[in-house]
């Protein structure tokens, strides 16, 4: 995350989640979440060659406005919260084993400088039919 400047949230169960442009506003946000979640695929890619009893991870981005802020009285924790959070949590559950999967609206702000291969529209739970692509690599 630091090496893409993007800031760790919070890991819930086995799912870890991050935010790129806060708190530190940064135009080229979108490239960043993608450049960190091919760097995160390649790490476990490499990590089943060598362990072959790993698993696969699926990973979920999408683009939008969040709330950002401290929650808690005693025990202070960054969280943010918003409909971007929550499609990004069904772009990460619709995405496949080892994939990382991206709603349109990451894509569009991507524009040419990633290769993506679209999927279609494809349900999401509470979103219904959204269009969704799977960043493959940059150019």
């Amino acid at each position: 995350m630091e090496k893409h400047g993007l800031e760790k949230i919070k890991t819930i169960g086995d799912a870890y989640m991050a935010v790129s442009g806060l708190p530190v506003p940064a135009t080229d946000h979108a490239l960043r979440a993608a450049r960190a979640a091919l760097d995160i695929q390649e790490y476990m890619n490499q990590y089943l060659q060598e362990y072959k009893d790993g698993f696969r991870i699926r990973i979920g981005l999408h683009s939008g406005p969040v709330v950002a802020g401290i929650v808690g009285v005693k025990k202070f924790a960054y969280d943010i919260w918003g409909d971007t959070v929550n499609t990004a949590s069904r772009m990460e559950s619709a995405s496949e084993p080892g994939m990382i999967n991206i709603s349109k609206a990451t894509m569009n702000l991507l524009g040419s400088t990633f290769v993506c291969e679209p999927r279609g529209a494809i349900s999401a739970k509470h979103k219904g039919e959204m269009e969704m692509y799977f960043l493959i690599r940059g150019k």
